[in-house]
């Protein structure tokens, strides 16, 4: 009997737990985010891209993404906002989908308000791509910057499959339409088609970079070799305007339109309550899961830099 009594003693402190931490979690800030994120206030826009440009922010197994429609969606609300007089994009992003990369870089560009960005860890591919496309860039000496360059990579299991005897039967109607299909070889002549497009949105974001930054397309083309520059060298490039911190934005966005003081609106995803929720519960099962083992496959069926 008294086992008994001290398993539902524990059930219930668990329970009690549980419940007060999906309260904190969850449902509190949900209700503050309903009642209290009403009217924004302040002259200074600040927008975070932290992580992989991907399209929609779909999540992916340990790395953090960002929605370009969320990003656009903030830049036009912004841009609309009468409060604010400057846009701040804080950029610590890889880079990611080429579509979604060029959807942001072109939204900053159609801003009617000054956009300066500003790059932290990383403004590489993509991310550099849509900092490019901004008024003003500053980034930190070492951060990772440029990477003019394009990919798009699957895993083949051809080998794999002919060693155990697996055969590999589609059909289709096209002769390229299972082109990149994990379960055969390129051929020579898919591998020359693939290799034209990479080389069409290669060009695009040269010439992106040379337009946005006032270079000529020679000059980008010397540097789109995919390899990164610290921050030091962008300088030195012409890929950056200036090499700081948060601090560096903020003195030169005062000084250079007129304000006193700089009062941040932070535009960030806010989760419905169903994502929280979900997020919650995702979050719990990988964390019990770690250790474990386990092998996640993924195969890539966009362009990506």
């Amino acid at each position: 009997m008294k086992k008994r009594v001290g398993g539902s003693k524990l059930k219930l402190i668990l329970l009690t737990v549980a419940v007060t931490l999906f309260a904190a979690f969850v449902i509190i800030p949900f209700f503050f985010s309903l009642f209290f994120d009403g009217a924004k206030l302040g002259n200074v826009a600040l927008i975070p891209i932290e992580g992989a440009i991907t399209g929609t922010g779909e999540k992916e197994l340990g790395a953090l993404t960002v929605s370009s429609e969320d990003i656009v969606s903030f830049i036009e609300d912004a841009d609309k906002n009468p409060q604010v007089k400057v846009l701040l994009l804080e950029i610590n992003s890889p880079g990611g989908s080429a579509v979604a990369s060029d959807e942001i870089a072109s939204a900053v560009k159609k801003s009617n308000k000054p956009v300066v960005a500003l790059i932290r860890e990383a403004g590489a591919s993509g991310g550099y791509w849509v900092a490019s496309a901004s008024d003003y860039v500053i980034a930190n000496r070492m951060s990772i910057t440029g990477s003019i360059g394009v990919l798009s990579s699957y895993l083949e299991f051809s080998g794999l499959m002919e060693k155990y005897g697996v055969g590999y039967e589609q059909l289709t109607a096209g002769e390229y339409k299972d082109m990149g299909a994990p379960f055969k070889k390129l051929s020579e002549q898919e591998r020359k088609i693939m290799q034209n497009k990479l080389d069409m949105i290669h060009q695009y974001f040269i010439e992106g970079v040379a337009v946005n930054r006032g270079l000529e397309v020679s000059q980008v083309e010397a540097l789109a070799t995919g390899e990164f520059f610290l921050g030091v060298e962008a300088l030195e490039l012409g890929l950056v305007d200036a090499l700081g911190d948060k601090n560096t934005a903020e003195e030169f966005v005062k000084k250079s339109y007129g304000l006193k003081k700089v009062d941040y609106i932070l535009y960030q995803h806010q989760p419905g309550f169903l994502e929280s929720l979900s997020t919650v519960f995702s979050d719990f099962y990988f964390s019990i899961g770690e250790g474990i083992g386990s092998m996640f496959i993924r195969q890539h069926t966009g362009v990506w830099m």
